[in-house]
């Protein structure tokens, strides 16, 4: 707790419970700017990112912006500002079905599937570099103490 104290400059001691809300919105932040740093050559931000490896994860089959919204892990992202953004950069497409012309459904492009191959690598070894101080072990535990305070 000494060393979060000392991340914060603080002078007063802080209650566990405060030590790690506060340790996982710095390590939060400081995951996230890592990342971006990694999509910005690329022109994404993490949330363009994500709503790109839903659609891949499609498998070729389109998705409606309410099922890419369920999906996201940012779900307070304006989905339809994101994939309008994808779809300027043709990394997506809009297809407006033939019997309901309300009815709209995104995909991925070749353009998007390319530049998602390019990025994993890149992304695979960002994360194994922000995890690297842990081992598999610990890895599983603390994936385990996540999904416990999510719940």
């Amino acid at each position: 707790m000494k060393e979060l104290e000392n991340i914060l400059k603080s002078t007063s001691s802080i209650s566990e419970a405060k030590a790690t809300v506060i340790s996982i919105f710095h390590i939060n932040s400081k995951i996230k700017d890592t990342l971006l740093l990694q999509l910005k050559p690329h022109d994404l931000s993490i949330e363009q990112y994500n709503v790109m490896r839903i659609l891949r994860g499609q498998k070729g089959k389109a998705i409606n912006l309410q099922d890419i919204q369920e999906r996201m892990i940012n779900k307070m992202s304006n989905t339809t500002r994101l994939v309008d953004k994808l779809l300027k950069k043709k990394f997506a497409k809009r297809i407006i079905c033939k019997n309901n012309r309300r009815k709209v459904e995104i995909s991925i492009t070749d353009i998007g599937l390319s530049v998602l191959n390019k990025l994993d690598p890149i992304i695979e070894n960002t994360e194994q570099k922000i995890t690297k101080h842990l081992n598999k072990q610990e890895l599983k535990q603390l994936n385990n103490l996540l999904l416990k305070l999510n719940n």
